[in-house]
């Protein structure tokens, strides 16, 4: 009868027993291409060692956290970007992410220390160990990099935007059920406005003033475009202000000290505290003044330094709009000639510089074509923040944005700002500018007919009526002012 096979102490054939052991590599290419492959699949390389439980584990965590990634990327976009605007989460996501290179880090360095041959010699284990270093040293670049945007949007959050206890605006909206962020009302409404302040000039003139009224529910949104030379204007009815300009905003000496974009620096100057705490006099009171005239709520604003708007736009990579006719660039009516112009034509990149200028360039224009391209400028904005250009350039934008943006919307509402966003970028965008017709004239407005366009704007956005198409009423009626935001920023040469 033939013998039968060697036993081991457990009772398992011997040769059982060694196919199923711990092995190592058996030379240093085989050790570190072993260790390679477990900085590109944490735990494959144990199961080759024949450490089955061990790369069954650590492969299985790394699978599934994949995993996850990919299906909230896919389906959860907008709880991820709520997560990335609140302090909380950004500090929870950069210890996940120290957490996760450490565990990786280990599994490339166990990796290479059980599968070493134990007969290599000192210099080989030299090249192994730096190897191995440079491997984890490979492995850091994206979890630093993501660690530095977690921490940098987390630092442009805590100094953009404070939060309610921090911050003291008497004209925001105030928020009592965080399950209805927007008060039951159907839209919000913000300013947007372009502040002139420079080394050159004394204090800051508010030259670019646009409403975004936004459908909450649809996101629809219109773009009110104001004239800053807009005269007489109304303050919100039942406010202090409204109580000392009963007839608007007027009064003695320099007309130009009595127009819209004067509200910002003039109040503060003339009845410092008249509404409260306010971390932004100016900007408090020149909403309640666009407020009077449109006659809707303006709940939030948003301040962009002008100049600083230059170096915004360089971090992103400059933008591309469509150019019509020649922009001047510089110049003064009666006193200096322009620099230079932006030439016309489809589809112009333009640097900041560039970019400035063609929201300002007025020489030979007037302030309401100026209007119209910073609307379409702002919409080239908007285009060109892509996950692309904001992933490459991201820390850019931030330390831009931080030095050019002021505003009184809390960081406890950006969460729903992010939904709101998501919204808006597959809604319908109008715009509305009120330039000088038969039916307006800034120097003696006509607000009742101003808050009539409104109503009709908002109304046809939110779904309604509002009769007709684009200008699809009389000429000169409410209903023609209004245009989509995108067409009106075509390429159509002015001959």
């Amino acid at each position: 009868m033939p013998s039968s096979a060697p036993v081991e102490d457990g009772g398992a054939p011997r040769h059982l027993a060694e196919s199923s052991a711990p092995r190592r590599a058996t030379s240093l290419p085989g050790v570190l291409g072993l260790t390679a492959l477990s900085a590109v699949l944490p735990g494959s390389a144990f199961l080759a060692l024949r450490r089955s439980r061990l790369g069954a584990v650590v492969l299985g965590v790394f699978l599934l956290a994949m995993a996850l990634v990919a299906f909230g990327l896919a389906t959860r976009r907008p709880e991820l970007a709520r997560a990335l605007v609140q302090s909380k989460w950004l500090t929870i996501t950069t210890v996940g992410l120290a957490v996760a290179f450490a565990a990786w880090s280990l599994v490339v360095v166990a990796t290479y220390i059980l599968g070493r041959p134990k007969t290599l010699s000192t210099g080989a284990r030299i090249v192994g160990s730096a190897f191995t270093a440079l491997l984890c040293a490979a492995l850091a670049v994206p979890f630093v990099v993501g660690m530095n945007y977690a921490s940098a949007q987390r630092s442009f959050i805590g100094e953009v935007f404070l939060s309610e206890e921090e911050s003291k605006s008497p004209t925001r909206p105030e928020v009592t059920d965080e399950a209805d962020p927007w008060r039951g009302e159907d839209r919000v409404n913000v300013l947007l406005l372009g502040g002139d302040a420079g080394p050159n000039r004394i204090g800051t003139r508010t030259d670019s003033m646009i409403v975004a009224s936004i459908d909450v529910e649809t996101g629809d949104t219109v773009l009110f475009s104001l004239p800053r030379n807009l005269e007489q204007v109304p303050f919100a009815e039942g406010t202090k202000l409204d109580a000392l300009y009963p007839n608007g905003f007027d009064g003695p000496g320099d007309p130009l000290q009595w127009m819209l974009n004067a509200v910002y620096s003039q109040v503060p100057e003339l009845h410092p505290g008249v509404l409260g705490e306010s971390d932004n006099e100016g900007a408090d009171a020149l909403k309640l003044a666009v407020s009077g005239a449109l006659g809707i709520p303006v709940d939030y604003y948003a301040l962009v330094s002008i100049p600083g708007f230059v170096n915004f736009i360089d971090a992103m990579g400059g933008v591309t709009v469509n150019i019509n006719q020649p922009i001047p660039i510089g110049g003064a009516e009666g006193q200096r000639e322009p620099e230079g112009y932006l030439e016309p034509g489809p589809n112009q990149k333009l640097d900041g510089y560039e970019a400035m200028w063609f929201a300002r360039g007025r020489y030979g224009l007037d302030d309401y074509d100026r209007m119209r391209r910073q609307r379409c400028l702002m919409d080239a904005v908007i285009e060109r923040a892509n996950p692309s250009t904001l992933l490459t350039r991201y820390e850019h934008i931030l330390e831009a944005g931080r030095d050019i943006l002021q505003t009184d919307i809390p960081a406890e509402r950006l969460p729903d700002f992010v939904d709101l966003a998501f919204k808006v970028k597959q809604a319908k965008l109008s715009s509305v500018v009120f330039a000088r017709s038969n039916k307006f004239q800034p120097e003696s407005p006509d607000f009742a007919w101003m808050r009539q366009v409104v109503d009709k704007a908002t109304t046809k956005s939110s779904g309604g009526g509002g009769g007709g198409g684009n200008g699809g009423g009389k000429r000169g009626g409410p209903t023609s002012l209004i245009a989509d935001a995108k067409s009106s920023c075509t390429y159509e040469p002015v001959s």
